[in-house]
């Protein structure tokens, strides 16, 4: 067993609930084996996802796992290296992925394969909100083949990945109109998406855009209407993409993307996008919007503001 590196601060669950069950603890960080790295958190970023698994939202909760560490993206530097590893000392990394967890912390240790190099012109807090986002964002683009030319409808392009997947998309070339409040739309225009309302008449505010029609569609909210839609819309349902959507993208006929039943994971893909991923936001070609930084030992107070559901991007931990 590796000997402890040192001793770092972590927010754990004491108990399986809502955010009030979360404490900051002194725990050890352990010296890193082989293929692992050490990493100094600068900045981590909470997403729905963290509450969920601590208030059991996955299934009859386990108390043997208690207290759980929390979080799942982080951005930081490499202070210790295992035999074998990629990576250096001094090296500034992003941390998800490859079986890392447990990342509202001060310092972790985990395997070299949750690193990936963070650009020097990306700051800490959108380092650390970008690749669980992002690499769900880069599927959906990837599994609908978007290129130059086409035209894109993007269900919740206001979102942490409907903004990603836009972006992206916009990259490639392709037209995109996004759906959001109208209160988002002024930013939207920002990043070179022409936004449009959701509610009754979508279909139709779409058709008045795009009068040529849409060529392929992404839903990240999951909503009938963002179905139907996108079916009324696309002619070709396997241009039709949803990470939310599980129950009816089978009957449907549209891809299921992501951790849903009967979804595609897309575990290689989503891995082998990290470092575009990376390069795009170091270069300003991507941008991941941080609503709000908090000290880590707030981690209670940030997760209840993101729980509510408006955060209007990232909500960021700062150790």
């Amino acid at each position: 067993m590796p000997v402890a590196a040192g001793m770092a601060t972590a927010i754990v669950a004491t108990a399986f609930g809502g955010p009030e069950v979360l404490t900051s603890v002194e725990v050890e960080t352990p010296a890193p084996g082989a293929h692992e790295v050490t990493v100094q958190v600068r900045a981590a970023a909470i997403n729905p996802v963290d509450y969920k698994i601590f208030g059991g939202a996955f299934g009859p909760p386990d108390p043997s796992k208690l207290p759980l560490r929390v979080g799942l993206e982080a951005s930081g530097v490499v202070t210790a290296v295992g035999e074998g590893a990629t990576a250096a000392v001094g090296d500034e990394v992003i941390v998800y992925g490859g079986g890392a967890g447990g990342l509202f912390a001060s310092e972790v240790t985990v395997p070299d394969s949750a690193i990936t190099r963070k650009p020097a012109g990306l700051a800490w807090e959108p380092a650390a909100g970008l690749l669980l986002a992002g690499v769900t964002a880069a599927h959906t683009v990837e599994a609908v083949g978007v290129e130059n030319g086409d035209t894109v409808l993007v269900h919740g392009a206001a979102g942490s990945v409907g903004l990603l997947a836009a972006q992206l998309a916009v990259a490639r070339g392709a037209r995109v109109i996004g759906t959001a409040a109208p209160a988002r739309h002024d930013a939207l225009r920002g990043y070179g998406i022409e936004p449009v309302a959701y509610g009754d008449g979508l279909a139709d505010r779409v058709r008045g855009l795009a009068p040529d029609g849409v060529s392929t569609a992404i839903d990240t909210v999951g909503t009938d209407e963002a179905v139907d839609v996108s079916l009324e819309l696309v002619a070709d349902r396997s241009r039709i993409a949803t990470i939310a959507a599980f129950g009816r993208a089978g009957d449907a006929g549209i891809k299921a993307l992501g951790g849903g039943p009967g979804a595609d994971p897309g575990t290689e893909l989503r891995a082998a996008a990290r470092p575009e991923l990376a390069r795009l936001a170091g270069a300003g070609k991507l941008e991941v919007v941080v609503a709000r930084t908090y000290p880590l030992a707030e981690a209670a107070d940030a997760i209840r503001f993101v729980a509510e559901g408006h955060a209007g991007g990232k909500v960021v931990l700062l150790p």
